[in-house]
């Protein structure tokens, strides 16, 4: 089945608003209809398994434009809306897309001279015209074919092109639903972007049982994120780490709420550190806190911690979701014993096809029918698990997977730095902040020098790849193989 039909296979005529909020919102049977009319359009056009990229903020027209693509059969490629044009460029080329749906004020920002643009206006032209006959479940529709490609940050500096099928898709949303007992009756503020699998995880969940979400891409304010909270009778909020340790250290009310509506938060996208675990505890004991796991590479979610053992298991990502065996192999890709550091790794529907264009990639991570993560762990007398240390050199800032050796690049072209690394480090309010630790030539003033960095960074880089600390040396630290020790993350330390 296709995992458009899937979405909508009980709610496809409710007269119910699935978003809310205080700038769009739009109904089941709306926003089904104008994405049928889309993909009928998109099949006329194009035909199927043609890759086409979507940008923008959460909103309406994303909405519409996911659905759309997915069901006519085409393959969708979600973008950050702030992505750099070189790394936009590198996506293009690799994806062969010449077709976009691109918000006006996105588009104004690059450089795009042989493509195809659907922006808001065109869409809502395309979704009034005449609809064909409805074919809601084609018999011969393959759930293994491609839906979508996710890039996210690779370890060499180019973005990484997760794929997943309908049949990935829809078997994380049903273990989401499961392990959250999801119902037509929740409600959930989404404050992550609709790019990265977390967020869209949301978006699925909700669209499949029948429930609604609160479209906030204010976070800043957080004024009126706590306000939708409670305006909505929002039933869920879900964040990485940044977002809670910003609640709870810069927010002056947040803790003081009741939220008389909300049932669970959900945590993701990182460690959040143990001691804003137990004060979000104290502050709402009533509600449900969930810590969870998970990859773009397992379509979003591998595993959870139930919240009722959130202080027992203090620390733990908890075990697999339903439908996902997770387990800790050794070098030897056999079980480690208890309390023995492996690396974690799961078998299920979720796990993604493969990496786009990346044999080499697919053959590391993919193997003997087991994704293997790349994350140290260990496990506990009962099976639980605790992260342990993070191989892969990401950095996660609020969410986000930078990757170091991208920003090593641009320091590394001012002609007064003769080297640099990255390395993530621990901060208060992102988990992670990043700080360049940088060798000048001889003579070369470090004030000067800073600033020039910090410019450079500003033109060629999005905010969030902004270092927070500079640090000059004499030299870079250096292994037994006198290789400078690599760029690392703070989440890949013990905590």
């Amino acid at each position: 089945m296709n995992i458009v039909d899937y979405f909508f296979l009980h709610s496809k005529n409710l007269t119910k608003d699935f978003v809310l909020g205080p700038v769009e919102q739009i109904s089941y049977n709306q926003l089904y209809e104008k994405s049928l009319k889309l993909s009928q359009y998109l099949n006329r056009k194009l035909g199927e398994n043609q890759n086409i990229i979507l940008m923008s903020h959460n909103s309406v027209f994303f909405l519409i434009a996911y659905l759309g693509i997915m069901k006519s059969g085409n393959v969708c490629i979600p973008l950050n809306p702030l992505i750099e044009q070189k790394n936009l460029d590198f996506i293009i080329k690799s994806t062969d897309c010449k077709y976009f749906f691109i918000a006006s004020k996105t588009s104004e920002k690059y450089s795009l001279p042989d493509a195809e643009i659907i922006n808001e206006a065109e869409l809502e032209a395309i979704a009034n015209l005449p609809a064909d006959t409805d074919n809601l479940i084609p018999e011969d529709f393959d759930e293994n074919r491609l839906a979508q490609i996710l890039f996210t940050s690779g370890s060499t500096g180019l973005p990484k092109g997760v794929m997943l099928s309908h049949k990935n898709l829809r078997s994380n949303t049903d273990s989401i639903i499961e392990y959250l007992k999801l119902t037509s009756d929740d409600i959930i503020e989404v404050v992550l972007p609709f790019y990265y699998c977390y967020g869209l995880s949301l978006l699925h969940t909700h669209l499949r049982v029948g429930g609604s979400v609160v479209l906030n891409n204010n976070f800043v304010f957080l004024g009126s994120v706590l306000n939708d909270m409670d305006k909505y009778k929002c039933t869920g909020f879900a964040g990485v780490p940044s977002h809670f340790q910003i609640l709870l250290r810069k927010s002056k009310t947040f803790k003081k709420s009741e939220f008389p509506s909300l049932r669970y938060f959900t945590q993701a996208g990182g460690k959040l550190h143990n001691v804003f675990i137990q004060e979000l505890v104290e502050a709402f004991p009533q509600k449900k806190f969930f810590v969870m796991y998970g990859q773009t590479e397992a379509t979003a979610r591998l595993s959870y911690l139930p919240p009722e053992l959130l202080v027992k298991k203090l620390g733990s990502i908890g075990k697999g979701i339903p439908n996902v065996t997770l387990d800790v192999f050794n070098k030897n890709d056999q079980p480690v014993e208890v309390g023995e550091v492996g690396e974690i790794v799961a078998k299920g529907d979720n796990i993604m096809l493969g990496y786009f264009n990346d044999p080499e990639g697919n053959k590391q991570t993919l193997r003997n029918g087991w994704l293997h993560t790349g994350d140290m762990a260990k496990q506990d007398e009962d099976g639980f698990i605790y992260l342990v240390a993070r191989e892969k050199e990401i950095i996660k800032v609020g969410g986000k997977r930078i990757s170091p050796k991208e920003i090593e690049e641009v320091i590394v072209s001012i002609p007064e730095v003769v080297d640099c690394t990255i390395e993530g480090v621990y901060d208060e309010i992102l988990s992670e902040a990043i700080k360049a630790t940088v060798v000048l030539i001889d003579n070369t003033d470090e004030e000067k020098a800073k600033e020039k960095i910090l410019t450079t960074c500003r033109n060629k880089l999005v905010m969030y790849k902004i270092p927070q600390i500079i640090e000059f040396k004499k030299k870079l630290d250096v292994n037994q193989a006198g290789k400078k020790v690599a760029s690392v993350s703070f989440s890949s330390l013990k905590n």
